[in-house]
């Protein structure tokens, strides 16, 4: 062995990549201690072969001279390594102490992205449980509550999230999503581009509604340049549409409850009332009704751009609500639900979403599935004794980096230094976990073995599939499970330690994610006690390298639905009265003459939110942290493409090229999230030689989503103006 473990003759592992939803199947090639070659596996049951440039970084991130490989804790302003037993030790000693002093709600916990593409996000669960805080905190509510909380009010359950049918259906209506980059968020499919492409081929049409021309609307049939903010009142101007014009269909053989209020409702919204706010005519708003109704099978979509909205909520339940009043909810082409081999939506469908069960210290944040918005992380941390509780006094992340990835004001560096103890579980040295006292590394992904638990419940087609290791690790290696379950022994009271950390190691040591695995495949819809011996088992799905295809998404809903009535509630009380509030707002009499551009986000196929960028091949080229523009309003501006600009908001300023280009809609700018990466101290080399600019110091933390309590990075308003020589030096100075 080497000292990364690895194999000492040239072979070939089939895996998937778990850098992003997707899970694209890939062959990764070694010889001896080096990974020389990753390509897409055709036998790969989802993906077929596809892999986009994120796949071949796994590489590259394995072998990264800045990935940590040892416990490292804080000497000075540096880090000096430690050996495991003692980095645990340490770190059960200062969390108990906090806990001692403080109570339980003085720790706080994130979790962030990375850690719900490995099985061992459920020890990252647990460690929470065992923490016993109520400050608990996830990429979630940065990316997904809207879509949640919408599932939940509708269907009982915050997990039953639909899934977009694309490979049966005849029609695609995206809102805010770009599959042909990010392919498919709460809808896995792999190779999106080859979908939309079988869609076409087949004589239907995909629609994007988006302010920016992205990949993804590059690709459809049409793309409608909606305003910022504006799909909740596309939406609206469509279901009036729909619901007063007499075309409305049959709803389909879903229960639905609440179709006569849903009509009061819109009643007054018709497309010429809708269109101002949309930004979109009234003409194309009832001809896109039309077509929706008209198709043999229709999906409307949307994502992460109307979730990061104050409407986010309020745009997903329209969306849900257009799918189920045209008969498009839970039949194949439209939304529909997965039967995964371990069936988590049944498992805790009935175990409620929590909603305001708590709140934090100031009651401005209501708790949802158990946890709090991480916009309200740093005011926890900076406490000044008002509301109920104390602040917040150590921390423990795993995978995240909200330095980065989350509005915090500009206030979260100083935060985090704040402090009495802060454990990181990371691979790296980041912007976050360079303020920790502890840092523990996992292995890398190639030096996993995982059975994937959450992304099947999602997938565009029923599948089963094993992720093989492709190196053995260090002998003084630990894997993300196995530090979770150190740290949860390290917490529990002292008194209680003496007389069960043994049995519980031992038990913990045995309960590894495929051991779990294993146990939810056999008791699953597929599995050998439910199919008898034509069933399921982990081993056979282990041996299948592509993985086993269990076939399309078949109609479910009516066995899964856990409201009270079991119908689906298409006008909640609560999304009816948001809306009427919402359509009772004046607009803005008096255009703001300052922040008079509407800034939004942008996904790239080579970044993966604020990692990936110490990779050289995912940074090489043309810079991508760039504000994009409209040439007109380019012009207005007196701006070059190249420009060093200065982007400024009510709460912040950052400087970054100006990118003009007609892809966007007029008073529209747009900025990628995860870059920032000049902070001292921060173990990226290649990172900080592309540091980019942080665009979450322009979204202020206090502008959400209404129930939700996520933040609202898309429409925020802001300035852009040339920057001054000292800026533009600096921004230069600092690539």
């Amino acid at each position: 062995m080497t000292a990364e473990g690895a194999a000492v003759s040239t072979h070939t592992v089939a895996r998937q990549c778990t850098l992003c939803e997707a899970h694209c199947g890939i062959l990764v090639t070694v010889d001896g201690d080096r990974v020389t070659r990753i390509e897409g596996n055709p036998d790969d049951i989802l993906s077929h072969g596809y892999i986009c440039p994120k796949a071949t970084a796994l590489a590259d991130l394995h072998h990264d001279p800045d990935r940590l490989r040892r416990p490292m804790r804080r000497v000075g302003d540096g880090f000096e390594e430690i050996g495991w037993d003692e980095a645990f030790a340490l770190a059960g000693e200062r969390l108990r102490a906090v806990r001692r002093q403080y109570g339980r709600d003085a720790i706080a916990m994130y979790l962030g992205n990375p850690a719900a593409h490995s099985s061992s996000s459920v020890y990252g669960i647990a460690l929470r449980i065992a923490l016993l805080t109520r400050k608990f905190y996830t990429a979630s509510s940065i990316d997904q509550f809207p879509q949640e909380f919408a599932a939940w009010k509708m269907f009982g359950s915050n997990v039953l999230m639909p899934i977009a049918d694309v490979d049966r259906t005849d029609r695609w209506l995206i809102f805010g999503a770009n599959p042909a980059v990010s392919n498919g968020s709460i809808t896995t499919m792999p190779d999106a581009r080859g979908r939309i492409a079988a869609i076409r081929r087949r004589g239907g049409s995909v629609v994007v509604v988006d302010p920016r021309r992205t990949e993804t609307a590059r690709l459809a049939d049409e793309h409608v340049a909606v305003r910022p903010g504006g799909d909740p009142y596309l939406l609206l101007g469509m279901l009036h549409t729909i619901l007063t014009d007499g075309t409305r269909p049959a709803p389909g053989s879903v229960p639905l409850a609440g179709v006569d209020e849903l009509a009061e409702l819109v009643a007054s919204c018709s497309p010429e009332a809708m269109a101002p706010r949309a930004g979109v005519d009234a003409d194309t708003i009832r001809r896109l009704a039309r077509e929706h109704v008209a198709a043999r099978s229709a999906i409307a979509y949307a994502r992460i751009g109307v979730c990061h909205q104050v409407t986010g909520t309020l745009t997903h339940w329209l969306v849900n609500t257009l799918n189920a009043v045209t008969g498009n909810l839970d039949r194949p082409g439209g939304q529909m639900f997965a039967t995964p081999p371990i069936d988590a939506v049944r498992l805790v469908r009935r175990l409620g979403s929590g909603y305001g069960q708590w709140t934090n210290r100031t009651g401005e944040h209501k708790s949802f599935r158990s946890e709090l918005p991480v916009v309200g992380l740093a005011d926890e941390m900076l406490g000044d004794g008002t509301g109920s509780g104390g602040p917040v006094r150590a921390l423990v992340t795993y995978a995240g980096n909200p330095v980065l990835s989350t509005p915090q004001g500009g206030r979260l560096d100083e935060a985090l230094e704040s402090l009495d103890f802060f454990v990181a579980v990371d691979m790296y040295v980041t912007e976050t976990s360079r303020h920790a006292d502890l840092i523990l590394p996992p292995v890398s992904h190639l030096e996993r073995e995982e059975f994937d638990f959450l992304f099947p419940v999602f997938s565009v087609r029923n599948n089963a599939r094993f992720n093989a290791r492709v190196f053995e690790p260090a002998a003084d290696a630990l894997e993300d499970w196995q530090i979770m379950s150190r740290l949860i022994l390290e917490v529990v009271p002292v008194p209680v330690r003496s007389r069960v950390t043994r049995p519980l190691r031992a038990l913990v040591d045995r309960l590894s994610p495929v051991r779990l695995g294993a146990l939810g495949v056999l008791t699953g819809p597929h599995g050998v006690l439910r199919r008898g011996r034509r069933g399921l088992t982990l081993g056979r799905i282990r041996r299948t390298p592509g993985g086993i295809d269990l076939g399309p998404l078949e109609p479910r809903l009516r066995s899964l639905v856990a409201t009270r009535d079991r119908r689906v509630q298409v006008a909640p009380p609560e999304f009816l009265a948001e809306a009427r509030r919402l359509l009772a707002e004046d607009e803005k009499a008096v255009r703001d003459t300052e922040f008079d551009l509407r800034l939004i986000g942008r996904r790239h196929l080579r970044s993966n939110n604020s990692w990936l960028h110490n990779i050289p091949t995912m940074v090489k080229g043309r810079d991508r942290c760039t504000v994009l523009m409209h040439p007109d309003d380019a012009a207005a501006r007196s701006l070059v493409h190249g420009q060093q600009v200065t982007v400024r908001s009510r709460i912040g300023s950052i400087v970054v090229p100006v990118e003009v280009s007609d892809e966007i809609r007029p008073g529209t700018v747009a900025i990628p999230h995860g870059w920032g990466h000049g902070e001292k101290g921060v173990g990226w080399s290649t990172a900080a030689a592309h540091p980019g600019a942080n665009v979450n110091l322009l979204h202020d933390p206090a502008v959400i989503d209404t129930f939700t309590g996520t933040a609202a990075v898309n429409a925020t308003m802001v300035h852009v103006s040339a920057a001054d020589e000292r800026s533009a030096d600096h921004a230069m100075s600092s690539k």
